[in-house]
């Protein structure tokens, strides 16, 4: 698959905020975000061998990018001490957006397992499409194709938390916080997934010429 303008300019803005994040997270000595990062240069390569096969398309590369980001502010990024904290750790990942009801981690959950669940879309529609030797404009997000790819991104939000939970064993302090947090975080989690399966539903347009 050649790469897209579009493809090589999200490469550019990804490696350019990993190098930034992997410098301060270095610089600051935050052991849990160097393990972070390790397993986000993972989570590309295995994503470069996806977006071969199935050639994902330009918003949603974009998207899991900007999830990459969040998701490097959240760990990385201070708050000040005006500003409303869950914890002790003064990160935007702690930040209560309104106080005691959405923190920023829970913004970042909904919205990355909400791409999660858009990407599992994608590699199931081009399987049906090759299944039935027919292009991806034939298969309609039905409520069955819809409800599995949002259980896969269920299923991957899930083993985000066990990449966490073994984060608290390896090192010696994380901000992953206790049960009450892993349980919010299944539910924002829970709700990205079903917000990108109404989404997909509703913004599809058969774009199939008339037979």
């Amino acid at each position: 698959m050649k790469l897209r303008p579009s493809d090589k300019l999200c490469i550019a803005f990804t490696s350019t905020y990993l190098l930034a994040a992997a410098g301060f997270a270095v610089f600051t000595g935050n052991t849990e975000f160097i393990f972070y990062i390790a397993i986000m240069l993972v989570l590309i390569a295995l994503f470069a061998v996806v977006h071969i096969m199935i050639e994902v398309s330009r918003p949603l590369v974009w998207g899991l990018s900007i999830w990459g980001a969040l998701h490097m502010a959240g760990g990385l990024v201070p708050v000040p001490n005006s500003w409303p904290i869950d914890g002790n750790v003064r990160v935007l990942y702690s930040l209560w957006l309104i106080p005691t009801w959405l923190k920023y981690d829970q913004v970042v959950h909904a919205y990355g397992f909400a791409m999660t669940t858009w990407l599992c879309w994608e590699g199931l529609r081009r399987m049906l499409a090759e299944a039935r030797g027919s292009t991806r404009a034939d298969i309609k997000p039905a409520l069955g194709a819809l409800v599995l790819s949002g259980a896969a991104g269920m299923g991957f939000g899930a083993l985000n938390e066990v990449v966490e939970f073994a984060a608290t064993l390896l090192l010696p302090s994380t901000n992953v916080g206790g049960y009450n947090n892993t349980g919010w975080d299944l539910v924002s989690n829970l709700v990205g997934c079903i917000l990108a399966a109404v989404a997909i539903r509703l913004t599809y347009r058969d774009t199939r010429p008339p037979r």
